[in-house]
């Protein structure tokens, strides 16, 4: 069970049940299904609220066309307006929840071709992020400071499994990354926002 960008996706219940994240159905999925929707709503979670204009300037896009997605996001329970700072001409915006989770293999399965091809567009542009930020790090790992020379990792496996055994195995990962998420305090010198890749997935025997 995938999960956007907070934009990453949790299979384990504890995760799916929490209440900062949104978990989609098929209406509110197909309202997702934007590549520059789920770059903004990526944008929201990692860097806080924003404008439509602020947005635009990071994402390189129209101020118009942050302003029309961020509508359908609101739309759909995304995102929703900023009281605290949208008190000037400008509209603020902040996303809605932490995460959100959707039953990939449920839609990927649903009559309706709509549905289907909705889940595909979020799931590759889920891809395409995390390629994103991983090249990102890599050409600017230079920049960080020496201690964080040690502090990241590339890394995978093979092993043989069950499907319930690979469920088991994500949730346990997911539940341990979990554990981390309040340990240090906003300000704490020298530490930085880290993000975790989680990808685990068959691969054919030839």
């Amino acid at each position: 069970m995938p999960e956007t960008p907070d934009g990453a996706e949790s299979p384990a219940e504890s995760s799916v049940d929490a209440p900062d994240l949104h978990k989609v159905d098929a209406r509110s999925l197909r309202g997702l299904a934007h590549p520059l929707r789920l770059r903004l709503l990526g944008a929201l979670r990692e860097f806080g609220p924003a404008t439509a204009s602020a947005l635009a300037a990071r994402l390189g896009e129209s101020s118009g066309a942050t302003s029309y997605h961020l509508r359908q996001l609101a739309a759909y329970g995304f995102v929703e307006d900023d009281p605290e700072r949208g008190k000037g001409r400008e509209r603020w915006w902040r996303a809605a929840h932490r995460g959100t989770v959707f039953d990939s293999g449920r839609f990927l399965t649903h009559p309706d071709p709509e549905v289907r091809g909705a889940v595909g567009v979020v799931m590759h542009e889920i891809a395409t992020a995390h390629a994103r930020e991983l090249n990102t790090w890599i050409g600017t790992m230079r920049e960080w400071p020496e201690e964080w020379n040690e502090g990241w990792d590339i890394s995978d496996f093979q092993m043989r499994l069950t499907p319930d055994l690979a469920l088991e195995l994500i949730g346990k990962v997911h539940e341990l990354i979990e554990s981390y998420r309040d340990l240090v305090p906003e300000g704490t010198e020298g530490a930085a926002n880290v993000r975790s890749h989680v990808h685990l997935f068959p691969r054919p025997a030839e």
